[in-house]
């Protein structure tokens, strides 16, 4: 399991190859990576939601798959984590996709969205994290 997203983060599974995977018939967010050389960490290059994983053309027949290819290099660098809300809803899972285009800016997203919260809504941590004072 992965964390991906804000910074609750959301539990994702994965990541697994996405030549070996069987995507569960059921409706959720994925994200498409692959592992940066000579690390452990991964590169986000797709994020997408479905309201069935295993319609959505998973490994190869995805029409964004041959951009994750040329990203990764090879298909079988390809990895897949996928996130299941229960409960939820086509726009739920839409915004949950709008915010980890806007974190990870993936490559082979045509959709770009700007991070709009600006410091003074919410103030400074500094300002949070001391408690008031009392005499």
């Amino acid at each position: 399991m992965i964390r991906l997203g804000s910074a609750a983060g959301y539990l994702f599974e994965g990541p697994r190859l996405l030549g070996g995977w069987t995507p569960p018939s059921r409706p959720g967010v994925y994200v498409i990576m692959y592992r940066l050389p000579s690390s452990s960490r991964y590169a986000v290059v797709y994020a997408g939601q479905a309201d069935d994983l295993s319609k959505a053309g998973f490994p190869f027949r995805h029409p964004k798959s041959p951009c994750w290819t040329r990203r990764a290099g090879d298909k079988w660098q390809i990895h897949v984590a996928w996130f299941e809300i229960p409960g939820d809803t086509r726009p739920h899972r839409e915004q949950v996709v709008a915010e980890l285009i806007t974190m990870y800016s993936p490559h082979c997203n045509s959709e770009r969205f700007d991070n709009t919260w600006r410091p003074e809504w919410i103030g400074s941590a500094d300002v949070v994290s001391r408690p008031p004072h009392r005499d």
